[in-house]
């Protein structure tokens, strides 16, 4: 078609969308998306035969001028924050339940492992610990402060820096599943995150030992755990996430191994944002509640078990219940 007759074609149209976009209909998105359609086609034939003319041109601004007001008037879903903590993240741990399950059970063993090691050799809690902290814990246990530990620095310092550390922890648990898609000796397995959960519980299994040794074992958990239930079981569900991206590589399904790894990131890291605002409530408890090592049995105990229920409800409990409703509704309709 000559560019004169394919421009007396569609001037009407093309004066038609230009009014559009300056009168009262400019404001209804799904018009402006058919426009938009139309208009792309035009230009594409437009660029086809006559690269280098003024109705290429003009297409190309008047495209670019419904693109924007598409976006323009696009309306923002509400409740977006809302739905992700309500349904988005439960959905994503039911979906990844089995490697919530395996991230636990790689820590489990862990701790496991270090209690038993430092139970047979008395130098593994300080190949693990450190010197420093061990003879620190001696001094304040000989001082009758066996958690004095909790109280050297300043409540909102600590806060901040146990934070940061606890967020950084969960992150390079998460990014470690990863690596593991330019591993291939590490086939089969989440690797480099499997290494991080044992790292963590082994350090747990042996610093719960220690105490256990000094007769402290009880007043011990009842402090440590105040932050600590949400802290490990945050570590554990980054461990989750970590795996998650990790499988994601090796088994990618009808994806491709590419397709497949940035799905399997994606969800990972929706996971560690999810944990997020849960290493920051145990960094705040690990800061400004811990420390006060003299609270009344009962209150440490509501404070842990609080913790614990949210934890097993919200990650475990809740998702099994939303899958089943869900599944639900979907045989009704």
């Amino acid at each position: 078609m000559r560019e004169a007759s394919f421009v007396k074609q569609n001037t009407p149209r093309w004066q038609q969308f230009e009014e559009m976009l300056v009168g009262h209909q400019a404001g209804n998105p799904d018009q402006l998306a058919e426009l938009f359609v139309q208009l792309t086609d035009d230009l594409s034939y437009a660029r086809t035969h006559y690269p280098n003319s003024q109705t290429t041109l003009y297409l190309n601004n008047l495209t670019a001028k419904v693109h924007q007001s598409i976006y323009r008037n696009k309306k923002e879903e509400k409740g977006r924050l809302i739905r992700f903590w309500k349904e988005e993240l439960p959905l994503l741990m039911y979906a990844s339940r089995k490697q919530l399950l395996y991230s636990f059970l790689i820590f489990f063993i862990s701790v496991v492992i270090g209690a038993v090691s430092a139970a047979h050799d008395d130098r593994f809690v300080r190949l693990i610990l450190g010197d420093g902290y061990v003879e620190m814990t001696l001094d304040n246990i000989e001082k009758g402060d066996p958690m004095g530990v909790y109280k050297q620095e300043g409540e909102t310092l600590m806060f901040l820096a146990i934070t940061k550390n606890n967020i950084m922890v969960s992150f390079i648990t998460f990014v470690w599943g990863g690596f593991q898609g330019i591993m291939p000796m590490f086939l089969l397995l989440s690797f480099g995150t499997g290494i991080s959960l044992v790292n963590n519980g082994v350090m747990l299994g042996a610093f719960q030992y220690f105490f256990y040794q000094k007769g402290l074992l009880l007043e011990s958990a009842l402090t440590i755990w105040i932050h600590g239930t949400l802290e490990i079981s945050a570590i554990i569900i980054a461990g989750c996430a970590g795996i998650v991206m990790g499988n994601a590589v090796f088994f990618p399904g009808t994806y491709t191994r590419m397709e497949s790894f940035k799905r399997g990131a994606m969800t990972g890291m929706k996971i560690i944002i999810g944990i997020v605002p849960i290493f920051i409530v145990a960094g705040f408890l690990e800061g400004f509640v811990t420390r006060h090592t003299e609270m009344p049995i009962v209150l440490k105990l509501a404070i842990i078990l609080t913790s614990a229920f949210f934890i097993v409800y919200y990650f475990v409990i809740y998702p099994m219940q939303l899958h089943k409703k869900q599944l639900a509704m979907n045989i009704e309709e």
